[in-house]
């Protein structure tokens, strides 16, 4: 994953360079200009995102009453059949011991279903706020003549000079902008993942 990260990488610099290269000979001075911009640090500081983490975390409270009664439901049933173990005959025992396994099964069922639930969910709540954002970033890297912006978490990034624009999206999306609908021409930007 790392090599095919800075294959990429180096195939976007090279790119960037032929690009420079290419368009640099009416200002010889102008350089190619490069910016970073963190999507995930964008939806986790902006009002819609917090409440829409807001919405996961009660959804998560409620999920997770459901699996602790049921572990200790869990809990209460292997006590239970431990402390009768020698009591009771192997036929009643081994049934115990298959019912502790059903309920055991049910929780792991249980629990995926969980969080099946909570990633839909939290991809319903942050896809129409991240589509905004890259928009705002579109508009930006359109408005300002960027060649290239990075979404700094899924770009790998590890260092950067280049300017840091997620104040800035953070800025405008506050301010209204890219609530509309997307550019025509709008590359394909890379989906973060929702945290």
């Amino acid at each position: 994953m790392i090599r095919l990260r800075s294959a990429w990488l180096a195939a976007a610099f090279l790119f960037a360079s032929a690009y420079g290269i290419v368009h640099a000979a009416p200002a010889a001075a102008q350089q190619p200009k490069f910016a970073v911009v963190d999507l995930q640090k964008a939806l986790t500081e902006i009002e819609e995102g917090k409440k829409a983490k807001g919405q996961l975390k009660t959804l998560f409270d409620q999920r997770q009453k459901t699996l602790d009664k049921q572990q200790e439901d869990l809990r209460v049933l292997k006590e239970g059949i431990e402390k009768q173990r020698d009591v009771l005959s192997q036929e009643v025992y081994g049934k115990k011991v298959q019912e502790l396994q059903k309920a055991l099964a049910e929780l792991q069922t249980t629990y995926m279903e969980f969080q099946r639930e909570l990633a839909a969910k939290e991809a319903d709540l942050t896809r129409p706020i991240l589509e905004r954002l890259q928009r705002i970033v579109h508009q930006i890297g359109q408005k300002d003549g960027y060649v290239f912006i990075f979404e700094k978490s899924e770009a790998g990034v590890v260092y950067t000079s280049s300017y840091d624009m997620t104040n800035l999206v953070i800025q405008r999306y506050n301010a209204g902008d890219g609530a509309g609908a997307a550019p025509a021409a709008a590359p394909a930007a890379a989906k973060p993942k929702a945290k």
